[in-house]
């Protein structure tokens, strides 16, 4: 009995998401096909293809009318795997600076065994779609080549440019963002960026809770603490072996807090949060934006991880290794530290911090790639005044709130060559980041319909299409 039941309910299922597919418009039809076959199409470092994902795009922008030269595919010989693609629609006014549409195609790692699905299958379900990027950052890739797309018929009078790269989850492979800023900046120059890290998200009640545009980041980089040792039989241990040496300096690590620091973006992003916290936590974002030091309010407001993170360049260990041996002494203890810099903080300076804690028994180095320095960015009106404006027709009363990210995004490679760039709002979240990096990623299906018409209209703003 219960398994007709069970089947039964399957097949209500079944047939309430076909009614839902078959109501859905013919261009979102057309979308969903962009984005499933994007999903689905494995962009993992270590399997998959993101050159294979970069045709698939550039197929169907030649499709849709774009000309040979309009559409730019880049593989380099030595990363044949890790390959995108840039597309260029003219403006009719060359004194207007372009607009550039930022995405990445790869994706972080998915392992089927730790998912309840398969990670590389869009399955959509309860109201949401599943699979490794649907989130992260296919949805917004997706959006930004069916834009390119759905623009193509008309004449805008800004240039409109779209580059999806690859290697933006990672720091060690090669990265086409900034292959693209150092080897061809003129292909993909621009008065602006708009790029994946704003977004928004949904309350507790189910509704949209804000939305946020990101208007500056964190830099991301990694340094690396090694403890030696000479070593020797484990029935003869000594105090001072490679892994006490190695524990210590990270235990160092944990208990240090650099100082809180501010941008323009992030004192109008705790401004705005004041207003929307708890009064011990709005009270305590108050004080310390009147008294930066002020460290018990500091030590209220760090209570919540993702107002913590805002604050301060943070540094924590993710990886470590020791010995050589079950029955032997280390001689030998390593520990990858992961630090996000706050703008304005420079690798060299937080590698003398670490080193400072780490003290002289250890050695502490900066691994490669160095990254950028993040840089303040100055909020442009012009750029925000739309983001707003079109927030109003599309999301009515969800206020639009300023944010530093406080991850990393390719982004960080177009500031360091003088372009701007801005985390669209739109695209909403759930308050458990929607597994983003973890397993069972999920968007809800509304937020990424509603994402798609809210950053179509915002482009079509900004080149100047009536």
């Amino acid at each position: 009995m219960h398994r007709w039941r069970a089947l039964a309910a399957a097949a209500i299922c079944a047939l309430s998401a076909s009614a839902a597919a078959a109501q859905n418009r013919p261009d979102q039809r057309a979308f969903l096909e962009l984005y499933k076959e994007l999903v689905e199409t494995d962009t993992t470092l270590s399997a998959g293809s993101c050159t294979r994902a970069a045709g698939q795009i550039a197929a169907r922008l030649r499709a849709a009318g774009f000309p040979g030269d309009a559409v730019v595919t880049f593989a380099p010989p030595d990363h044949p795997r890790e390959g995108g693609v840039v597309a260029v629609l003219p403006g009719s006014d060359p004194a207007l600076p372009a607009v550039l549409l930022l995405g990445h195609l790869d994706v972080v790692e998915a392992r089927r065994a730790d998912w309840t699905r398969d990670p590389f299958t869009l399955v959509e379900e309860d109201g949401y779609f599943y699979g490794r990027g649907t989130f992260d950052d296919k949805a917004q890739g997706a959006v930004w080549a069916d834009t390119m797309i759905r623009l193509r018929p008309l004449t805008p009078r800004r240039t409109v440019k779209l580059a999806l790269t690859c290697g933006e989850e990672t720091t060690f492979a090669f990265n086409g963002a900034e292959w693209l800023t150092r080897t061809r900046p003129d292909l993909i120059a621009a008065g602006f960026v708009l790029n994946e890290g704003g977004g928004g998200r949904y309350g507790a009640n189910g509704r949209p809770d804000m939305l946020a545009v990101q208007i500056g980041e964190k830099a991301a980089q990694n340094y690396t603490l090694t403890a030696t040792h000479s070593g020797g039989h484990s029935a003869q241990p000594t105090g001072d072996n490679a892994i006490y040496a190695l524990v210590g300096a990270v235990q160092a690590i944990r208990e240090h807090r650099f100082p809180v620091s501010f941008t323009a973006t992030t004192r109008a992003f705790f401004a705005a949060m004041a207003q929307r916290a708890g009064a011990e936590i709005g009270e305590a974002i108050r004080r310390l934006l009147a008294d930066a030091g002020d460290a018990e309010a500091d030590a209220i407001v760090s209570r919540d991880k993702t107002l913590q993170a805002a604050l301060r360049t943070t540094c924590v260990p993710t990886l470590l290794s020791a010995g050589h041996a079950e029955n032997a002494l280390p001689q030998r203890a390593t520990a990858n530290i992961n630090c996000r810099l706050f703008p304005g903080e420079t690798v060299e300076g937080v590698l003398d911090t670490l080193r400072g804690l780490a003290g002289p028994e250890v050695v502490v180095t900066a691994n490669q790639p160095i990254r950028p320095t993040a840089v303040p960015l100055a909020p442009d009106p012009a750029i925000l005044a739309p983001m707003t404006q079109v927030a109003k027709r599309h999301f009515p009363g969800v206020p639009v709130v300023p944010m530093m990210s406080a991850g990393a995004t390719d982004g960080i490679f177009f500031q360091a060559i003088g372009i701007p760039v801005y985390g669209v709002p739109g695209m909403l979240i759930d308050g458990d980041m929607s597994g983003i990096h973890g397993r069972d990623e999920r968007i809800r299906v509304k937020a990424l319909y509603a994402g798609r018409d809210y950053l179509f209209e915002l482009v079509k703003v900004y080149a100047g299409v009536r």
